[in-house]
This record gives C-alpha cells, sequence and structure tokens, in this order.
C-alpha cells in the first residue's frame, strides 16, 4: 500500500508534521455552581480597560459601559474571603458559599449584586478615594469597589534610586550603549556640574551606529533640556505598597511614574492589583516626585474616605435584571453568568431578604453592685436596652407570610428561572419561601413547571464559630444542595442522583416534615431535608418538571453534559469533507462516548441496542442536506432513573420463622 504525505519533503532535513484536528469525545464537568448575592466587597462597576481607557465621557456615551455585575471563579472559600470578605455583610451569600464548599464543592463563580442609581456620579459616590502622597500632580486612587471597607486602605510610595550607565552626555539627551537599564518613560536624576539635581523624563529613545565603531548606540531624549551637561545619572525605581487594613497586602513593584513607561503605575493598578483603581484624571500624565532627596510625607490618616455600604438600596431588579440586552452587550444581575460556559447550577441566596440577619452587637450583661461586703441598698441606674438587628437589606426585604410580599416573590423567582433558562443548560436551584404552610407550600409549586428548576425545603441552620454575629445561622437549601450535587458528581459522575446524602456541618432544619407530609410533597418535587439520628439528610433530587420523563434532576443533568460534550467537542467536525467517512467517523466517536456511559450506568437496558443508537447514515444526510452544507446526526439514549423505592415484604412461616423477602 502506497501512502501519500502532506508534507512536502524536497532537500533531507526534518520536517514538522502536520497537526491533525484532535478527534476525541468526553464528558464535561458538571460540578460547577454560580451564585449571586450581596457582599460587603468584590467586584462591581468594573470599568473596562483596554486600548481606549480611560473614558471620561458619561456612561451613556462611552463606546463600552462599565460592568456592574462580574463573575468571578472562586475554587475555595479562603479565596472568596480574599475577593468579597467574610461574614461581614448584611447578605447570606457568604454562608451559601461556604455551605457549599462545606458540602465538597469545588468551583465556584460569584457575581456581588449593587445597586444601580442610573448615573455615574450616583454610582461611583459608595467608593472611597484617596491620594497618594509624595508626588505631583496629585495621584488621586479609588477603592477598588464601593463598600466602606474602602476606609482602612492605605497606599504608599517608595522610591529609590541607582546609577545608570551611560556612553556621553548633552544637554537634551544620554548616549546609551544598551536600553536594558533606561527606556522611554524611566524617571532620571541628573547631577550637574553646578552641584545641582534635577528630575527628567525619558520621553523618546532613538537608535543608531557608532560612528567610531561597529556597534549599535541608543539617544535617549529628556522632556526638557537642562542648563549643564549631567556629570552622572541615576534611575529612579518605584514601587506601591496597598494594605487594606484586614489582612490584605500588594507591593507593586519596579512601577513607572510617565505614561510611557511598560510599567506604568496607572496600567499596573489596574491589571495587577484586587485593591485600588488610577483615577482617570492621571491616567496619562506623569508623575513627578516632589522631594528631590526622594524622602517621602506620612500618608495622612485615614489615607481613604467616603466608602459607603449602601445595602439599603438594592432592590429585586439590581438582581434579576429583565430589561432587554442585546446579546453582545455585558449583563447585570445574574445576566452576568451568561458569559460563563461551565456552570450546571446556580443558587441566588439574596434574590429576596426574609428576614434580618443577627445584629453584631455584643450581649450586654445586667449591671451589678454585688461585693463581698453587706452595704445599703442603692438605686441602680436604668439598664441599657440591648439593641436590635437593623434592616439593612430593606430593599429586599420580603416577608413570605404575608399574600402579597409571597406574590412578589413568585414572580421573582420566575423571573430567575426565565433567565436561567436562557443559559446553556444550567438548572437553578430554588428554596421553598420560609414559613410557609403544607397548603401553601403546594400552592407555591403550581407557580413552577421547568426541567431547569429544582426546589429545596426547608431551611436550614448552621453554625459559624468564626463570625461574630449569632454563631447559628439560618441558610436557604438550595447552598447546601449546590455542594450536594457537586460532590456526588465529583465522587460518582453524572447519571448519580444527588440525593440520600448527609448535609454536612448542618445543625438542624428549621422545619421538622412529619412522613405524612413528606409523602405529600414529594411526589410534587420538593426535595426535602429530614432530620435524622445520624444528621440531616437530602432525600430527594427532584426537577420542578411536569414532564415524567424529566422529572429526575440526575436525568436533565445528564442529557445536559451529553448536549454540552458534543457543542464544546464536535467543532473540529467544522469544513472536513462532508462525506461518508466523515459520518463513519462521527457515529464511532459518538458510540464510544455513549459506550463508556452505559458501562458507567448512565442508561437503562441489558444491551447497548436497548440503551441507546446513533444514526448517520445516507438517509438522514440526502444530498440535499449534503449541498446545503451540513451533517445530520441522530442519538437516542434511554437514561437511568435512580431508585427512589425499595419494597419489602415480611412473612411469618407456620413455625414463627420470619422472612424478609425484596
Amino acid at each position: 500500500m502506497l501512502s501519500v504525505s502532506r508534507v512536502p519533503f524536497a532537500a533531507p532535513g526534518v520536517y514538522r508534521a502536520p497537526e491533525a484536528p484532535l478527534q476525541t469525545l468526553t464528558g464535561v464537568r458538571m460540578d460547577v455552581c454560580g451564585f449571586a448575592g450581596v457582599a460587603a466587597r468584590g467586584p462591581a462597576r468594573r470599568p473596562v480597560c483596554d486600548e481606549q481607557w480611560p473614558d471620561t465621557r458619561p456612561c451613556t456615551e462611552r463606546r463600552r459601559p462599565r460592568l456592574r455585575s462580574v463573575a468571578v471563579a472562586v475554587e475555595s472559600f479562603d479565596e472568596y474571603r480574599r475577593w468579597y470578605g467574610g461574614f461581614e455583610g448584611p447578605g447570606l451569600m457568604p454562608y451559601a458559599v461556604a455551605s457549599f464548599f462545606e458540602q465538597g464543592g469545588r468551583r465556584a463563580w460569584i457575581a456581588r449584586i449593587v445597586h444601580d442609581y442610573d448615573d455615574e456620579a450616583s454610582n461611583a459616590a459608595g467608593v472611597a478615594t484617596g491620594v497618594l502622597p509624595g508626588v505631583a500632580p496629585a495621584a488621586a486612587l479609588r477603592a477598588r469597589n464601593e463598600g466602606a471597607w474602602g476606609n482602612a486602605l492605605r497606599a504608599t510610595l517608595e522610591l529609590g534610586a541607582a546609577p545608570a550607565a551611560f556612553v556621553t552626555a548633552a544637554l537634551d539627551h544620554l548616549v546609551l550603549s544598551s536600553t536594558a537599564e533606561l527606556g522611554a518613560g524611566s524617571l532620571l536624576r541628573l547631577a550637574l556640574a553646578d552641584g545641582s539635581r534635577v528630575f527628567r523624563f525619558v520621553d523618546l529613545v532613538e537608535c543608531g551606529e557608532d560612528a567610531l565603531a561597529p556597534r549599535t548606540l541608543y539617544r535617549a531624549y529628556f522632556d526638557a533640556a537642562v542648563a549643564s551637561v549631567p556629570d552622572s545619572v541615576e534611575c529612579v525605581e518605584a514601587a506601591v505598597d496597598i494594605d487594606d487594613g484586614d489582612g490584605r497586602h500588594e507591593r507593586l513593584e519596579r512601577v513607572g511614574l510617565h505614561h510611557a513607561h511598560p510599567r506604568w503605575l496607572a496600567q499596573v493598578l489596574c491589571y495587577e492589583t484586587q485593591l485600588a483603581w488610577p483615577d482617570p484624571s492621571w491616567a496619562d500624565d506623569r508623575l513627578t516626585p516632589e522631594s528631590i532627596e526622594l524622602v517621602l510625607p506620612a500618608a495622612p490618616t485615614p489615607q481613604f474616605r467616603g466608602g459607603e455600604d449602601r445595602y439599603a438600596d438594592i432592590v429585586p431588579s439590581d438582581v434579576v435584571d429583565t430589561r432587554f440586552l442585546p446579546e453582545d452587550e455585558p449583563g447585570d444581575g445574574v445576566n452576568c453568568f451568561a458569559a460563563v460556559g461551565e456552570l450546571s447550577t446556580l443558587c441566588i441566596p439574596d434574590l429576596y431578604s426574609p428576614a434580618p440577619l443577627p445584629g453584631f452587637e455584643p450581649i450586654l450583661d445586667p449591671p451589678s453592685v454585688a461585693g463581698a461586703t453587706f452595704e445599703r441598698c442603692v438605686d441602680l441606674p436604668p439598664p441599657v436596652r440591648q439593641a436590635k438587628a437593623t434592616y439593612d437589606l430593606a430593599g429586599l426585604r420580603r416577608d413570605p407570610r404575608l399574600p402579597s410580599d409571597l406574590k412578589e416573590i413568585v414572580q421573582l423567582q420566575q423571573d430567575a428561572l426565565e433567565r436561567t433558562e436562557r443559559l446553556s443548560h444550567v438548572v437553578l436551584l430554588l428554596d421553598v419561601p420560609p414559613g410557609l404552610s403544607q397548603r401553601e407550600m403546594l400552592a407555591w409549586r403550581a407557580h413552577f413547571d421547568s426541567a431547569y428548576a429544582a426546589a429545596y425545603h426547608p431551611w436550614l441552620t448552621v453554625a459559624r464559630r468564626d463570625d461574630s454575629r449569632d454563631p447559628l445561622i439560618h441558610v436557604p437549601p438550595s447552598a447546601i444542595a449546590a455542594g450536594i450535587i457537586a460532590r456526588t458528581e465529583i465522587l460518582f459522575g453524572v447519571p448519580h442522583g444527588p440525593a440520600n446524602a448527609l448535609a454536612y456541618e448542618v445543625v438542624s432544619v428549621d422545619d421538622r416534615v412529619s412522613s405524612e407530609r413528606h409523602d405529600e410533597l414529594h411526589p410534587f418535587g420538593i426535595n426535602v431535608y429530614l432530620q435524622e439520628r445520624d444528621g440531616v439528610r437530602l432525600t430527594a433530587a427532584r426537577t420542578l418538571s411536569r414532564d415524567p420523563q424529566w422529572r429526575q434532576l440526575s436525568v436533565r443533568r445528564l442529557v445536559s453534559m451529553l448536549a454540552r460534550s458534543l457543542e464544546r467537542q464536535m467543532q473540529w467536525s467544522v469544513f472536513e469533507p462532508n462525506g461518508a467517512r466523515l459520518r463513519l467517523t462521527l457515529t464511532l466517536l459518538l458510540r464510544g462516548f455513549l459506550r463508556r456511559l452505559f458501562a458507567a450506568g448512565a442508561f437503562k437496558g441489558a444491551t447497548e441496542d436497548e440503551a441507546f443508537f446513533v444514526d448517520c447514515d445516507a438517509v438522514l444526510n440526502a444530498p440535499p442536506v449534503v449541498d446545503a452544507g451540513r451533517v445530520i446526526a441522530e442519538i437516542g439514549v434511554a437514561p437511568a432513573e435512580p431508585v427512589e423505592f425499595i419494597v419489602l415484604r415480611l412473612s411469618r412461616d407456620g413455625d414463627g420463622t420470619l422472612t424478609v423477602e425484596e
């Protein structure tokens, strides 16, 4: 047999073989969850840093708007703390994320919700601002995002000078043999013949040939000529330290003070820090040290001011933005997850706030004048009244026990589900509103019919020893379920039903569901946590679909995994020759993929023919289909549903022997 190589062999040598497209088909991970809620800090209103930055025009006139909601991936709760803080805010999101990782989750996408004030000035009002001391003009800095956390920021500048080598010097330039030390944007401290010292920036570097020797020389031109030829030259280097007073410290090394410098301070602040932004007023300018001796003044205390926690202004439309958005525009609220292609579940712990969290006020001890000896009775001053928790999330406050609020909660959940169904195969995890009676829960359930939603009841109590609030906090059950879904997928795979699992670190349930009530809730697709002897157990994993074939969450997730795998891993087939060879390759890849899932127990049926089929023949791909540049493959699967009921028969023989039969 002769084979023809595509490599054009001509002269003897080593030739690079052309890379063949990767033709494989495997599963994709389905354990990633998205969380949208309220946090004390974290990415929000992020400006778009591109070739047109800074853009100081009004928000309505900008080519691209600020991103009010930004999704960030975290892989531990410690990483969440670095971005969003701990439990100090009034929202439930930190408790939900902590519970997700405690249950076994490994990756989550976080979106912080802030209020949209519809004008740039109001949106920027809650951000702390300060000035970096020691340079002119004033280098104003802004906290990375809004919140009172920014008022504790401190930014300090460090300056140092190192001797710089040069060949010759003139009044307006230096001749260099190399640009390794100096380049465009470098700050120089020049010592002149009269003993004075001055600062000069390098505005331009030109390359040329030495007329006396075969070498390359460079001319570094100053931004302004000096009075006399420099005797010595020092290159000034800068470093910036930023500290937020809460354990986060960042140091930016070898930054430049001129916009032409490759590590210009404004750009470095944009891309290498999570604590501060440069103000656009000096982003294309230059900064000159105020002291020729490089002695810097101490930063004022406090250095940053104006940071505000504006939790009470957040309203449901900030969480679920129902406005129409073009496909190419960034979304706000949960819409920002449209740019994240790996989500499989979505949890919105702060869609509404049923009650305020316990406050941070310490418990006040009653006054006492008791001592070791008997004394005359005295009148005690009136005791100080214990402070009450404040309604920090007043704009999200909805009490499910009120019919009007419950109706609004249902509408919010329906809007969130509508947005979720537009994402690529993401299941929204809903919480049954707390405080409802059995009849009210069933009435709530009647408003939903979707295979992309699952409901959980009741709310759960967890203990947070590292929280300065009351250590017992009520968290939404969907957050615990998200972690259990991730844990089950990691341990057993997508086909395994994410249920019959203990919830870790859960103290108790807020509603002890009896067996009779459970028998009524389960057929309606409400997944219930039960308090058992060994802990709190999630007993089911059903969707809110009324279609029996989509009632199991494992089936919905399995089909979603198949669809995602095909969409992402079959792109190699685009522009392949459309013929029998391509159809055969597709058939073999698809059958091999489904065969592995069948061996893992994902499908029911005794044989492969009973479990799945793949059709990609000439009948489906008739000449009109081929002429249109299309190839069609039909795939059918019979997903295996998890066992929910095991029936045992207890019988007694005539001699009194008891027998248990399946």
